[in-house]
């Protein structure tokens, strides 16, 4: 639910990406329209304050040096499955994005924007967000995980379709957006926390999924 604070601030909004530009450009349009707006150029630090902090809607780019912004999403919709996220790309990784969306982003902008697409993009997004269902975050397809893993750790072709579709590539199994994020951004952890301690072969791809660039 959107939560008001006076009758002129319309939603608390927070902006990650390591771009300056962006983050000057961002803040700028929607201070000027009465958004409350905080900006970080890190995305573990974006990760830590949508946690720790009450926001709105959060926009985060889908490359950053020091944490991809699919992991970004992951965490907080971990965290906050309610708070919606705006993924923003720039030329080239249009595709990720679209992934995104189908992984449980709200929205995304292409760079470079305008003022009007962002402001119609936050906007739209604060609407649909006070009627959104909100996903379950735990693993529910126990099986079908576990068969991603074994599959995605000795069918090369399997692999490729992974990195190259996402979660194009996870359509004939029965998984949620969640699982599905989880197997894309090698989220060991969680996954066992949910299914119990993987044999070496299940862990395989989770692992090398660590060190991606992107996801």
């Amino acid at each position: 639910m959107i939560k008001r604070r006076n009758t002129m601030e319309k939603g608390k909004v927070l902006v990650i990406d390591d771009e300056e530009i962006v983050l000057k450009s961002v803040n700028k349009i929607l201070s000027e329209e009465n958004y409350v707006v905080d900006v970080t150029s890190s995305g573990r630090q974006g990760i830590d304050r949508a946690i720790e902090r009450s926001y709105d809607v959060v926009l985060s780019d889908i490359r950053m040096p020091d944490i991809g912004g699919m992991r970004v999403l992951r965490d907080i919709k971990r965290a906050k499955p309610s708070l919606a996220v705006i993924m923003i790309t720039g030329y080239g990784s249009v595709q990720s994005t679209v992934q995104a969306m189908k992984l449980g982003a709200a929205d995304y902008l292409e760079k470079p924007f305008t003022p009007d697409q962002l402001l119609k993009a936050v906007a739209s997004t604060l609407d649909v967000a006070v009627t959104q269902p909100v996903e379950d975050q735990a693993v529910i397809h126990k099986e079908e995980v576990i068969k991603v893993l074994e599959r995605a750790a000795t069918d090369g072709e399997f692999i490729a379709q992974l990195l190259y579709h996402g979660a194009d590539a996870l359509e004939t199994y029965d998984l949620t957006g969640p699982e599905k994020l989880a197997v894309l951004t090698g989220d060991i952890e969680w996954i066992e926390k949910h299914t119990g301690a993987l044999t070496s072969l299940q862990r395989k791809w989770l692992e090398q999924r660590l060190s991606a660039e992107i996801w």
